[in-house]
Parts: structure tokens; sequence; C-alpha cells
């Protein structure tokens, strides 16, 4: 019955709850720099600063890929409700 334009307000999920941990951890990893300055274990011979940092690199990957997918979920999951609510 108003003439307002529809506001579209950013809604918190439990799924983007999910995507914001998955991009959050990486850095949160990578910053606490004290949980990882130590050469033992090693790995290979590779002391155990450089490992992690790699294993990071593979797991930040992993992590964003599901951060995708769950963010194209969801969208498709708000764009099927909005159809659905205006038929």
């Amino acid at each position: 019955m108003s003439d307002a334009p529809e506001v579209n307000r950013a809604v918190v999920t439990p799924v983007r709850v999910v995507i914001a941990l998955c991009l959050v951890a990486p850095f949160v990893a990578m910053l606490w720099v004290g949980s990882y300055a130590k050469t033992d274990p090693e790995f290979a011979g590779i002391p155990f600063f450089y490992w992690y940092q790699m294993l990071w690199v593979l797991i930040s990957t992993l992590l964003t890929m599901v951060a995708y997918q769950l963010w194209q979920r969801d969208q498709r999951a708000r764009a099927s409700e909005k159809g659905g609510a205006s038929e």
C-alpha cells in the first residue's frame, strides 16, 4: 500500500556466520604468529614455521571454496523465496 521502495536489509543467518568464519579463520591463524613461531616439529626436514604456513595456503583455498559454495546456495535460496513470495 505504501509507495516506499522495498529495502533489502542484511540478514544474519547461521549459513552467513559459517561463511564469515571460513573467511576469517585463515587471517586469525596467520596473524597469531606466537602459535607457530618455532622450528619443531619438522616435516621432511622443513621447520614447522614454514610448513604450517604452506598448509594454511591449502586450508585457506578449501575454506574459500566452501564459503563460495555456501554463498551461492544462500543466494539461490533467497532468490527463490523472493520469487515465490510475489507469485
